[in-house]
């Protein structure tokens, strides 16, 4: 009898520790040999109807001890599944749509990775009763939902440290939901990192100018307007997106910097970089628009009350939807030919365990009525440093989409303890030399960096310093 109860009650914990089956990719198209490591593809249950799409992949070195890392995309409405891809996901996407590559540079080498795609709506993520409005407050409150769930399913993973990680509008997203977490003893939470995030959509503006300036984008006649109209001849202390919202004058000036940023054919998300697909494809007057797909010039936030801004979201509500009234909006100058391909293919939709009946999978969806409600993230910054966890703002250096200047000032104005002042920070390369990765600021508890030569998109532009960042901030190491 009690070799009975001894031997169910070991079948109930192995139960109770065990990852769930149905959830379990056995077999991811595209890669000429499956991975030594598991990874799972499912569900979790957020507030109400909602349904967020998960892509768990496991630590290639050592699962059961390494960190759980939650990654969370930008848009609002882009989908993670395009940061594992492309970015610091195990494999890359080619541009086939077909072919899987591994990455030697995953972040999975040394952490457990989530990849969610969030809020509902996005990706393959849904609500049963088609309602997707959603706002900060509500998106933070389902990734909390979502994450609770992730760690019912895989309970072996609760112990572990955990991080939470985005890029770009998950600079709001990430400290957001950080804050949701602080407080919940049953996760054992660290602290965030946020690339190129949106921290403050003042400082964001206000640091395009001048990054714009001094990278020679404006040309000194442009340059003297602004200073002259905006700022009554001094730059050295003035709030272009304040003063230009009350004058007409220096809002036209102020559009024609946007203008140079997003929609002159240079590539927002890396000033140094080609634009996929060709310099009329990011003009809104010649967008490519094939069916019920639209490139957008003005997908990012800068300066979005301007009146060309406003006319060009005006124009893409009024654009034809899919049956399913979706739209599928593509950031200027990104190739997202093979990611559509590969999400949309019959054979990897099974894999994944997607629902048939639920519609295509685009990289960034207009389906959502999301509404912003932060500005400025220094209030969740502050309580999450104070609550004795750690945070790293990372930016690519050549990014104008989010640049590092604007980032840089949001963390000089949290004002905490100067750790070790503003110097180098380096990578190994791959002939084993040491080099440059960029610039580094650390304060207590708290790290800004560069990327030097990186865009928008850090881990794809500059993979290998990217890993060594990532590595060294899991391991709480001084760069």
């Amino acid at each position: 009898m009690w070799q009975s109860l001894i031997i169910g009650a070991s079948f109930l914990l192995i139960l109770t520790q065990a990852a769930p089956a149905d959830d379990l990719i056995k077999v991811l198209p595209g890669l000429a040999k499956q991975p030594s490591w598991n990874q799972y593809s499912g569900y979790l249950t957020a507030g109400g109807t909602r349904k967020l799409h998960y892509w768990f992949v496991e630590s290639a070195k050592n699962p059961k001890k390494d960190p759980v890392v939650l990654w969370l995309n930008g848009g609002p409405g882009c989908s993670s599944d395009l940061g594992l891809l492309t970015e610091h996901g195990p494999f890359r996407v080619q541009d086939d749509g077909a072919t899987l590559l591994y990455n030697p540079f995953s972040w999975n080498n040394v952490a457990n990775m989530i990849y969610l795609e969030a809020p509902a709506g996005v990706g393959y993520s849904y609500s049963d009763d088609g309602d997707y409005s959603t706002n900060d407050d509500q998106t933070a409150k389902d990734n909390y939902l979502a994450l609770k769930d992730f760690f019912t399913k895989f309970p072996e993973f609760a112990s572990n440290e955990f991080f939470i990680t985005g890029e770009s509008y998950g600079g709001v997203y990430v400290p957001t939901l950080s804050v949701l977490v602080l407080d919940d003893k049953d996760i054992n939470f660290q602290g965030f990192a946020v690339g190129n995030g949106l921290s403050s959509a003042e400082l964001n503006d206000d640091s395009l100018i001048y990054f714009a300036y001094y990278h020679g984008l404006l040309g000194e006649t442009l340059w003297d307007n602004i200073v002259d109209i905006c700022c009554n001849g001094d730059s050295t202390n003035c709030t272009f997106s304040q003063n230009a919202r009350g004058k007409p004058d220096c809002a036209q000036f102020i559009g024609q910097v946007q203008a140079l940023a997003w929609s002159s054919g240079l590539n927002v998300y890396n000033l140094y970089g080609s634009c996929a697909g060709g310099v009329d494809r990011t003009m809104v007057s010649k967008s490519n628009i094939t069916g019920t797909s639209v490139v957008s010039a003005n997908f990012g936030w800068n300066f979005p009350w301007l009146p060309r801004v406003q006319k060009e979201r005006e124009w893409i509500k009024n654009l034809p939807r899919d049956e399913t009234g979706r739209l599928s909006v593509t950031p200027p100058c990104i190739n997202a030919t093979g990611p559509l391909m590969y999400m949309n293919s019959a054979d990897v939709r099974t894999a994944l365990h997607i629902p048939p009946q639920l519609p295509k999978w685009d990289v960034c969806s207009d389906i959502l009525h999301y509404k912003m409600i932060y500005n400025d993230l220094s209030p969740q910054y502050q309580k999450i440093l104070d609550g004795g966890k750690r945070v790293l703002v990372y930016n690519g250096d050549v990014d104008m989409a989010c640049n590092f200047l604007g980032d840089e000032w949001f963390v000089d104005r949290l004002i905490r303890p100067i750790v070790k002042e503003r110097s180098e920070w380096f990578f190994t390369d791959a002939h084993q030399t040491k080099q440059v990765a960029g610039f580094v600021k650390q304060f207590e508890r708290l790290t800004f960096l560069t990327v030097r030569g990186a865009g928008h998109m850090v881990p794809t532009d500059r993979p290998r310093p990217a890993l060594e960042m990532f590595t060294k901030f899991l391991l709480n190491q001084i760069f």
